[in-house]
């Protein structure tokens, strides 16, 4: 075969490639509408990394019901054990389900049916809000990390920065459908009251600050006004779910995560080495610790691998409420969670340093926060 022919081999070739990736970018409804019955090979994860492959090995594979922490309770005459449940379940599961928060149904069930109605949207509508910056204050993507992921997993979002909701920002956020601006924004509002006040009683659960001296109010305010990301995430039906993932194995970054499930099984969390599938509980919060509290309490709180199976009947609809400290903020271990027996566990770290490493490697499982601790 002469040059000329391989090297137009060779060009046709990353031609292909290129348009392919073209149409990865575009996320995973993209695909579907195309009427696919197959997953591209860009989806296919590794034999080892698998869910079938995992679960077959792991031969007491079940459901999983979280502890249940009953948000009214810290309010009664039981509040001292409910806390110690709290802190029981931050040590040994980095997760729970809140239950009688005070967030109505109706929230819940509307920021649930818009975030259906604007996946389903025609492509056109939906692409006008696709974005690889990551600090943009409204992104459509798709994946985990779309600009560094080797596979691609099962999985679209939309992410609304929701530390500011004010004209100019919700300005930018989609238009149709059109009550999406007003029921973001109220479910935003909230969930950040809420995750207020829970992370008050996190923090007095660790012995950082007592809700009867008015001088811990201080000491709350840097969590309480820190920053929100809301992100509605769809996973569509999938006609090979054994081959993939709708999100691969990972801890949040953040300091708490108030998740909304439909009623559609996925969420998987790690415990005590395998993975188990978290039970959908209507009108309840599941709740996760992140890196940065796992950063704060010195290892006390543990941040916990989880994932996201997908299927090939459903589609899936989860919202996340990811809070973190302000952008600009400095996060540490409490001094007052260090002595002699628990030396310092963690490097200070920033969000801008978060958003280096992703932009540096492929973020994967807790390597984020290894890479911030002092003793391995």
């Amino acid at each position: 075969m002469c040059p000329a022919v391989n090297i137009l081999a060779v060009e046709e070739t990353k031609e292909k490639e290129e348009q392919n990736e073209s149409r990865y970018q575009k996320g995973v409804r993209h695909l579907c509408e195309s009427g696919i019955n197959r997953i591209p090979r860009k989806y296919i994860l590794p034999v080892s990394d698998r869910p079938l492959i995992v679960m077959k090995e792991e031969k007491n594979y079940q459901n999983l019901n979280l502890p249940i922490i009953d948000f009214a309770q810290l309010q009664g005459p039981n509040r001292s054990q409910v806390l110690k449940s709290l802190a029981k379940a931050c040590e040994e599961y980095g997760f729970f389900q809140l239950v009688n928060h005070g967030i109505h149904s109706d929230v819940i069930q509307h920021i649930i049916e818009v975030g259906k109605i604007f996946f389903e949207l025609p492509f056109e509508e939906r692409a006008k809000y696709m974005s690889t910056d990551m600090q943009a204050p409204v992104r459509l993507g798709t994946s985990f990390n779309q600009n560094k992921d080797r596979v691609f997993c099962w999985r679209d979002f939309l992410k609304l920065s929701c530390h500011s909701l004010s004209s100019d920002i919700l300005s930018l956020w989609p238009s149709f459908p059109v009550d999406l601006r007003e029921a973001a924004a109220n479910y935003s509002k909230k969930t950040k009251f809420l995750y207020q006040l829970l992370i008050g009683e996190i923090l007095e659960s660790l012995g950082i600050v007592n809700s009867n001296e008015n001088n811990d109010s201080q000491n709350l305010k840097e969590f309480e006004d820190g920053s929100q990301l809301l992100v509605l995430n769809c996973y569509p039906s999938c006609p090979e779910p054994d081959l993939t993932l709708g999100m691969p194995p990972h801890s949040d970054y953040g300091l708490l995560t108030l998740l909304l499930q439909d009623e559609v099984k996925g969420l998987q969390i790690q415990h005590q080495e395998k993975w188990l599938t978290v039970e959908p509980i209507p009108n309840s919060f599941v709740i996760n610790v992140g890196d940065n509290l796992e950063i704060f309490s010195n290892g006390r709180y543990k941040s916990v691998l989880h994932r996201v199976l997908v299927n090939s009947s459903k589609s899936r609809i989860s919202v996340a409420s990811l809070h973190s400290l302000p952008y600009s903020s400095k996060i540490q271990p409490s001094p007052e969670l260090i002595n002699e027996s628990s030396p310092k566990l963690y490097k200070d770290t920033d969000f801008a340093t978060f958003l280096e490493y992703l932009s540096s490697c492929e973020h994967k499982s807790k390597s984020f926060l290894e890479s911030r601790k002092l003793i391995n």
